[in-house]
């Protein structure tokens, strides 16, 4: 289930960078500059991860590699056992935080899955710190 989850990730990421590369093309921009933009944009996500998440700190986890990452969001316990949260930052980051949440995830976790929905370019991060909700 997780590598149909990662695919389809893959699949909406391959969407987004053809629709961004189109507009960037379609204003005069270069490949190189395609390829640079594609790798400084701002982004944001909503997450959701599934499996034996809680309990295991994943939170806090979530929290301690967004922040090292500069990704700013927030993370929280779901009342149906899983773990949902927002993150917006650079899109490298964002996506190397979206493989953590997807295999890696806290010590003592079992992942299922990890969903992401609601993908937007954004022109600045609304978030600058990455919270625990409650």
């Amino acid at each position: 289930m997780a590598v149909f989850t990662q695919t389809l990730w893959s699949q909406q990421q391959q969407t987004i960078y053809q629709q961004e590369s189109v507009y960037l093309r379609q204003m005069g921009a270069t490949d190189n500059l395609i390829q640079q933009a594609n790798a400084t944009a701002i982004v944001s996500v909503e997450f959701e991860v599934f499996g034996q998440v809680q309990g295991v700190y994943f939170t806090k986890y979530c929290r301690d590699m967004c922040t090292q990452l500069g990704i700013g969001g927030w993370v929280k316990n779901s009342k149906k056992g899983s773990i949902v949260g927002k993150m917006q930052g650079d899109k490298i980051r964002v996506d190397q935080m979206i493989e953590w949440l997807s295999k890696t995830g806290s010590p003592g976790c079992k992942i299922e899955r990890c969903d992401v929905a609601n993908w937007e370019f954004l022109s600045r991060q609304e978030f600058r710190n990455f919270s625990i909700r409650f």
